[in-house]
């Protein structure tokens, strides 16, 4: 029965080839008029600020938008913001903070001077123009596997640098370039109480459950999932008070790593395929957002 859960997830995210993560597409409890059928990426796509709102994460991760969001800085004392031209670094108060802890954080590992912070979201959030199916309320951060030697690059070098890729054997295995920083890093990530998920492929999945000693319990916030080999994406829950926001099912009980090894085997043995049955479906329009959404892209 795994076996097969397996195979028909794998077909589903390969067919998702906007998707980065595991969020389904839940409908809010209340939507923008029907008669609004502007694609929402191509409203939140070319805003180049936040709202004039209060805070807040608005919806769910792949239905939602952000107001009153706060930028990452380009460069601070243990982290750089990379692809700048993408204006992707903005997010909630709570994301921005926790950025700064766990680059804090890294820059004490060896060979990290801190972090190189990739993807978080667009100003006012919501669907973007190429990417990612989520990063639509303010609560999700790409990290860059790469250590980071320097903390001074410039613009044109955060478009030029790229990450280094983790994994071998299709994402059955770690390459040599995983270390023990890279598991340390993760497992901080997943200790903090804000933090809901951590993707990652599914090899470090597995090598992360055979080095893990003691309390395991932050396993289980680590999660398989497909291409996260150059990065890991952390998703925060939804900070307290937020009433709009949709947090995303708690992960199963127990470590996951089962399930991760259920992901590796299929990689090193696939199943016979299968026949899609997921409906092709156009991009998000502004009448499937809740309703609260056409007020920050108008705000």
């Amino acid at each position: 029965m795994v076996r097969i859960i397996t195979v028909i997830a794998l077909f589903l995210g390969l067919a998702a080839c906007q998707s980065d993560d595991d969020t389904p597409r839940r409908s809010s409890v209340s939507t923008q008029s029907s008669n609004d059928t502007r694609v929402a990426k191509s409203v939140f796509g070319y805003i180049p600020t936040a709202s004039a709102q209060e805070s807040e994460s608005i919806g769910g991760y792949a239905k939602g938008c952000q107001a009153g969001a706060v930028q990452l800085a380009e460069t601070g004392p243990t982290w750089q913001a990379m692809r700048l031209s993408r204006n992707r670094n903005w997010a909630q108060p709570t994301t921005v903070a926790f950025v700064q802890d766990l680059s804090r954080y890294a820059a004490t590992l060896k060979g990290w001077d801190g972090l190189y912070v990739g993807d978080m979201s667009q100003p006012r959030g919501g669907p973007m123009l190429t990417g990612h199916a989520s990063h639509q309320t303010g609560l999700d951060i790409d990290v860059w596997m790469l250590p980071p030697a320097r903390l001074n690059l410039s613009a044109a070098e955060r478009e030029n640098i790229s990450s280094i890729s983790m994994q071998r054997a299709n994402g059955a295995y770690v390459n040599s370039s995983w270390t023990p920083e890279h598991e340390a890093l993760i497992k901080r990530a997943a200790e903090d109480p804000r933090v809901a998920r951590i993707f990652v492929f599914a090899g470090a999945k597995v090598e992360m459950c055979k080095n893990a000693t003691g309390d395991r319990s932050w396993l289980r916030k680590v999660r398989p999932w497909f291409g996260h080999h150059y990065h890991f994406h952390v998703r925060l829950n939804c900070t307290a008070g937020d009433a709009n926001c949709e947090d995303q099912a708690p992960p199963p009980a127990g470590d996951g790593c089962e399930d991760a090894q259920v992901w590796v085997n299929n990689i090193l043995n696939p199943p016979p395929a299968q026949p899609s049955t997921a409906e092709p479906r156009g991009p998000l329009l502004m009448a499937e957002l809740p309703n609260q959404c056409g007020a920050v892209a108008a705000n």
